[in-house]
Order: C-alpha cells, then structure tokens, then sequence
C-alpha cells in the first residue's frame, strides 16, 4: 500500500474523540469513525459498558461488545469523584470530539454536559444521541429499539397484510441513530478552522427513523391514506416480492418496463405483455393479486436455482432469500472482504468488518477489542504525560472506576 493510499484508508488519522457511549446506537457511531482512522477513547465508568455483559460469549468474551468497539481505546474514569473528572476535563482539551448517548439532563448532573465541556475545550464538537432528542415532553424518557421503531411507524408497516405489526429483524432504530450520529460528526469536522466554536449535535433515535421510513410519510402526505404493512409486496412496484418455488424461496424486483419485459421472457410467458390489465406499472399495481395467482403456479414448476438463473441472464433482478449462514459464506462478500476476527484477549473472533473501500482497498476490521480499562496507561502518559507516581496518585485518590 502506497502513503496515499495509506491516508486515503485512514482519512480521519489525527481526530481524536472521547466516547462515553454505551450498549448500541452511539458505540455504533463511534466504531464508523475508528474504521475511518480516528483515535477513540472509550471512557467507562464503574461497571463498564453494558454490552460487555451481553451473549452471545466466545470463549469468555461478548461478541456483541466485540462487534460494536474494535479498534478503540478504554479507559476506566469515575466522573462522580473530583479527580476522575479532572482527567477527563485534561482529555477534551486535547480532543477534537466528545460523544454521548446518556439519557438528557445525565451528563449535565455529570458535570461533563456541552456548557460545560465547551468551557474546556472553545472548539469542541459534543455529540449526543438519545431516544427522543434533547427537546420535547419525551425527551427525559428511556427508549430501547422497539419502542422507537413502535413510534415511528415502523412495526406498522412490517409484516403482511392483516396480521400484527412486527419488529424488524434488527435494531434498525439504534443503527440508524448511530449512522446519522457518525454523519453529523463528519460533517462537523469539516467546518473550517481550528477556532470554529463549540458545536452540539443533538441526534434522536425517533427522529432518525422517521427520516428513514422512506416514501411511506410522503405517500400519507400526498394521499391521506394511512400506509399498511404489504410483506414482501413494494407499495409501489409489481411484481416486486418473494414468490415460492418447487424448493424454496426467492425474490424479484421489477421496477423498470424493461425489467418488466425482459421478465415475461424469461419465465416464458411473452404473452403477459399483452393482457391490458399488465400494460403498465399502474395496472400491475392495481391487479398484483391478479398477477401474483398467474406467477405462483408458474414458479413452483421449477427449481429456485433454475428462476434465478433464468432471471440473472435475462438481467432481471432477482435473489434468492438467504439466511444469516447462508450470508456469511457468501463470494462476494469474501472478496469484499466483509468479514474479519478481531482479537479480545485470548479470543479471536470473526465479525462484520467495515463496508468502507478506499482506493479499491476495503478497511480491515481493527484487530484488538480493548479490555475494560485496558488502555489506561497508554490513554494517560502518551496524551497527558502523567508519570507513573502521579497515575498511582489518582488511582488512590478514585479517579478511576
């Protein structure tokens, strides 16, 4: 790899950021930009983060904790004891980047809330991430991803037709807080110069996942009418959903009139094109169902194999439905280099690496998950050159947790 490749890799080399997050949405953010090449100190207070207590374990060690803090440090500060929160005031002088994710009104009882974090560090940039926002008759209120994604309207639109609402298959409100979180901190260190003032982002997990519900709030916007869960069905677009075939399961999208074509072609049947009620996309969206009894007996004719080879030649999109296993032994994503192990302590184990390419270069997943205060002399000679007397000194004075 060449130097510029090397910086292209590590884009944010040089940033430095203080996490006080914890569990998932904010380490979440924090992990994008130590994938991105910033120094991110995890400061954890008695007890340590709660994700470290999460299964499953591998060999000791919780891989939810090792999928969410590679490649950061961790220091170990109590920020309820007087020395412990002197450290950390030394620490944002020479940050650029203090994230959080208490619930509003915690860090401010702290003592470390952004009035007076930007008494120390002028041009800080102070991250929080919280359900509901610092503003707002919620905003002191706990929220866990089920409850913002029961909020938003998200669990109202999962599933099929009629039956209950369900939770997505992943913790799409904490992940999507966590990547609007990691947005926002890029883009505030781009403002220009060094003496930029303090800026604080306020980041809400119900806010987010609105702003991720898509075209759903634009169609009851323009329509008035309410957005219902459709399965695998799209709003929208028909055919555009799984369909069943002698051995399994597979999708197609068919989003373009070409796709459409090429479609009809392929399945064998030309003769769709010329039935009126599938002339066009608003005509297949008003007779999907229709539609999907002339399709369902057809698929099951044939393996899932064969439709999608079909369908892949005809350059139709097509997949088949995978699971978890599946995904994790797929060529692609071996050659995208997707998955990866990282050490934490004795263990070595595989996670999701980062999606992030530069100069045709993926960002291998940082190789060491620290131990809960693993990093304290590291964290405490190398940035604020305290000696080892004067580390002794604040360890018997309850600086540390």
């Amino acid at each position: 790899m060449t130097e510029s490749d090397a910086d292209a890799a590590q884009p944010l080399r040089g940033v430095r950021v203080l996490d006080l997050t914890q569990l998932l949405s904010g380490p979440y953010a924090t992990q994008i930009l130590a994938d991105l090449g910033a120094e991110v100190i995890k400061i954890e207070q008695p007890g340590g983060d709660k994700a470290r207590g999460n299964g499953p374990f591998f060999e000791g060690k919780s891989s939810y904790f090792a999928s969410l803090n590679r490649g950061k440090k961790s220091l170990a500060l109590n920020l309820k004891n007087d020395s412990g929160l002197r450290v950390f005031q030394d620490l944002v002088r020479q940050s650029q980047v203090v994230v959080e994710n208490f619930r509003p009104g915690v860090a401010e009882r702290l003592g470390i809330g952004f009035e007076q974090t930007r008494q120390w560090n002028p041009s800080v940039i102070y991250a929080s991430c919280s359900g509901f926002g610092q503003t707002g008759p919620k905003a002191g209120l706990p929220a866990l991803d089920i409850i913002i994604q029961a909020l938003a309207g998200t669990m109202s639109l999962t599933g099929e037709p009629g039956a209950p609402p369900l939770r997505a298959g992943f913790s799409v409100a904490d992940i999507g807080a966590g990547m609007y979180l990691a947005m926002a901190i890029l883009a505030a260190l781009c403002r220009p110069p060094a003496d930029a003032p303090a800026i604080h982002i306020d980041i809400s997990m119900l806010d987010t996942q609105v702003a991720l519900l898509e075209n759903a709030f634009a169609r009851f916007f323009a329509t008035g009418e309410v957005p219902q869960a459709t399965g695998t069905r799209h709003p929208v677009l028909a055919p555009f959903q799984s369909f069943e075939a002698a051995d399994g399961r597979f999708v197609v999208a068919i989003s373009t009139e070409e796709h459409w074509l090429k479609f009809i072609r392929a399945i064998g049947h030309p003769e769709l094109g010329d039935e009126a009620m599938f002339k066009t996309p608003a005509a297949r969206l008003r007779h999907v169902d229709q539609l999907e009894g002339i399709l369902l007996p057809i698929f099951r004719t044939r393996s899932r194999e064969c439709w999608i080879t079909r369908l892949e030649a005809a350059e139709v999109p097509v997949a088949r439905i995978n699971t978890v296993a599946d995904t994790a032994d797929d060529p692609d994503l071996r050659v995208r280099e997707m998955f990866s192990e990282v050490q934490f302590g004795t263990a070595r184990m595989k996670v999701v690496a980062s999606p992030f390419h530069f100069n045709g270069r993926s960002l291998r997943a940082l190789p060491v998950v620290a131990e809960f205060n693993g990093n304290q002399a590291e964290v405490l000679q190398e940035i604020l050159h305290l000696n080892p007397q004067e580390i002794t000194r604040l360890d018997q004075e309850g600086a540390f947790a």
